[in-house]
């Protein structure tokens, strides 16, 4: 008889875990990023197809995005910047793990408060320890978080050649833009 009833069990338990759960997710997330330098052409992509997690009851946050799916203004730059510079074929997507230090969701208003969020970032490989000053806000019953940070193309193994070398700038500022719902 308890052999019939363990999988409707299972399922109730299950229900009951994922009931305590507070995720909030997006999958059109905003991430924008710029290596431009002064008296060249703009070196700037933006990605509005992110997806991202954020557990509130933990601060865990995670996001993904398709590397292919940054846009440029100028499509002989996508193209490179695809095949040359980030290998997107090789490596197709770029993520982020970390969490919210310190987060405690009770302290979270319409009012944006400023938060860090460290975790390990992974491009083209190779995985780095990142940390980022964020806003983060409701609205409704989404949360906002917005923030920025910076990193060197050759902390993750992407060179740039010589010859377009001034034409980019050292570190790369990336800026991003959630507003996740509960899941």
């Amino acid at each position: 008889m308890l052999k019939n009833k363990l999988p409707l069990l299972t399922l109730f338990l299950l229900g009951a875990l994922s009931a305590n759960a507070q995720k909030y997710i997006t999958k059109n997330g905003n991430v924008k990023f710029e290596a431009s330098v002064p008296s060249f052409e703009e070196v700037a992509a933006e990605s509005k197809s992110t997806s991202a997690v954020f557990e509130t009851s933990t601060g865990d946050f995670a996001a993904l995005t398709l590397v292919k799916g940054f846009r440029f203004k100028v499509a002989l730059m996508e193209e490179h910047f695809n095949e040359n510079y980030v290998e997107s074929d090789k490596y197709p997507k770029a993520s982020f793990k970390g969490k919210v230090d310190d987060f405690d969701a009770s302290q979270v208003t319409t009012a944006e408060k400023t938060v860090t969020i460290t975790g390990d970032l992974t491009l083209h490989g190779k995985t780095k320890r990142v940390s980022s000053t964020a806003k983060i806000s409701k609205s409704g019953a989404a949360y906002k978080i917005s923030g920025s940070f910076s990193v060197k193309p050759e902390d993750f193994g992407i060179e740039i050649p010589k010859i377009v070398s001034k034409k980019v700038a050292d570190k790369v500022s990336v800026d991003y833009n959630f507003l996740l719902n509960k899941q």
